[in-house]
């Protein structure tokens, strides 16, 4: 409440007003990631069932993680995203991302490169850094992380895949089951509901 407040104060200037606009977007998606935790209660034994994929648009989503990333590391963090649709869970894609990009900007020494594209299928998300190489950095939380973000991709049709890239450091490449643009998927929609009489 209270960011929403200076978020529209009128003595703030334009810097800080991105700033406590994406500290609004993180807070949302904590929001949706607690009751998701909530919803699947105390029992960690009973597994609930996958919230159903969603069409989600990758790019915007991954963009938006990396703009909260900036923000809160001294790394230079690029990106490079073209459109691309996923069946996905939005909830599990940003809290797969985002483990990715912590553990990549803990280990980089000051470059970490996220790229979304799209084809044959995939939409492929990559987060590319400057460190060590994998498992070559501080031992702890890379591999817990990585193993998260196996489990949250896989059930959802994904795959991950981890090897060096041209920084030197790490590559980890999330693979997305691809949806249609939304153009062609409103064609199919309409197309779908367009019965007629078989002649």
């Amino acid at each position: 409440m209270l960011a929403s407040a200076v978020a529209v104060a009128d003595d703030i200037g334009a810097d800080s007003r991105r700033r406590v606009e994406q500290l609004l977007g993180e807070t949302r998606w904590l929001d949706h990631l607690l009751r998701r935790l909530d919803e699947e209660g105390d029992d960690g034994d009973t597994r609930e069932p996958l919230p159903p994929p969603e069409r989600i648009r990758v790019d915007e989503l991954a963009a938006e993680v990396v703009t909260g990333m900036r923000l809160a590391t001294t790394h230079e963090v690029g990106f490079a995203g073209e459109e691309a649709w996923a069946h996905m869970d939005p909830v599990a894609l940003w809290r797969a991302l985002r483990n990715v990009l912590d553990n990549a900007c803990r280990v980089a020494a000051g470059r970490v490169d996220v790229q979304v594209c799209a084809g044959r299928g995939w939409v492929t998300v990559q987060v590319d850094d400057d460190g060590p190489g994998f498992g070559q950095g501080t031992a702890g939380l890379a591999s817990l992380g990585l193993g998260i973000v196996h489990d949250l991709i896989s059930e959802y049709g994904g795959g991950l895949e981890i090897r060096t890239c041209e920084l030197g450091g790490a590559r980890v490449r999330m693979l997305l089951p691809a949806a249609p643009p939304a153009a062609m998927a409103a064609a199919e929609t309409v197309g779908a509901d367009d019965w007629r009489p078989h002649p």
